[in-house]
């Protein structure tokens, strides 16, 4: 079990820390490697109803290890297609956080940059401290991006201000990027754990299969036609009333209480 990735789990909030602090969290084979076996079991874990990701110590993720860029470690495999490969594997870290069928939530303190902002934006929302800074940096080192990040960027604020942001690198503050769309809220820095664990804490205690079929309604949004999603809706709105959780819901709602969700 590597240290470069710690998980906690409490009350039905599951917390991974990219734990690498004097590198700024720059990801690594050992952390990725963790995050590919994280994700797929905490994504049917019942214990599990939100899943936030985060940095330790000031920043979010730089992104790639520019050191190891600069010393030739970086890439997987000795040919184009094996290095392209082993990249796209460690890419599908990105998929399970923007496909599990549970909220995740991304806390982001100090960088969040190339790739580090791209697991930012894969997650479906993104809580900011006043000292996040945002950049997609893959210019400054001549490199293209990954991760999802022009996909992502493309989907959170439009084509040509996410070709903007990719062609100059420029670094965005956190109210620059809760201006954009790209950060969903900005606390003061001293209250980011408390503000990220109290919106988990409500997402875990909510309709866990009702978000199930939000999130699968909300991602298929985002390349799928009116009509297609018309249909989805209906039935997945049909599957979700026939929940306890829907029937709890309504009781609560006559009895004018707050539901208990049991998640079935």
């Amino acid at each position: 079990m590597t240290q470069d990735l710690l998980e906690e789990v409490t009350d039905g909030v599951a917390v991974l820390t990219m734990n690498r602090p004097d590198r700024l969290n720059a990801l690594s084979r050992p952390m990725l490697a963790a995050m590919l076996e994280a994700l797929p079991r905490l994504a049917t874990s019942a214990e599990v109803g939100v899943v936030v990701l985060t940095g330790a110590g000031r920043a979010f993720c730089a992104g790639g290890d520019v050191k190891a860029m600069a010393e030739g470690r970086e890439a997987e495999g000795t040919t184009l297609e094996e290095r392209a490969q082993a990249l796209r594997a460690s890419m599908e870290v990105s998929r399970w956080l923007h496909e599990m069928p549970k909220p995740t939530l991304a806390m982001v303190r100090g960088a969040a940059a190339g790739a580090g902002l791209s697991l930012a934006m894969a997650c479906d929302m993104r809580i900011a401290s006043d000292s996040a800074r945002f950049a997609t940096a893959f210019a400054r080192v001549g490199y293209s991006g990954d991760f999802g990040g022009s996909w992502f960027l493309t989907q959170l604020v439009g084509t040509a201000k996410a070709r903007e942001l990719y062609y100059t690198a420029d670094i965005g503050d956190a109210e620059t990027a809760l201006r954009l769309g790209l950060a969903n809220r900005v606390v003061p820095d001293a209250e980011l754990d408390k503000e990220t664990r109290a919106l988990a804490g409500r997402l875990a205690r909510g309709p866990r299969v009702a978000y199930r079929y939000m999130k699968r309604n909300m991602n298929a949004a985002e390349s799928g036609t009116l009509a297609e999603l018309l249909d989805l809706e209906a039935w997945h709105h049909s599957r979700t009333g026939a929940t306890d959780d829907h029937r709890e819901a309504a009781r609560a709602f006559v009895d004018k209480r707050e539901p208990v969700f049991k998640g079935r």
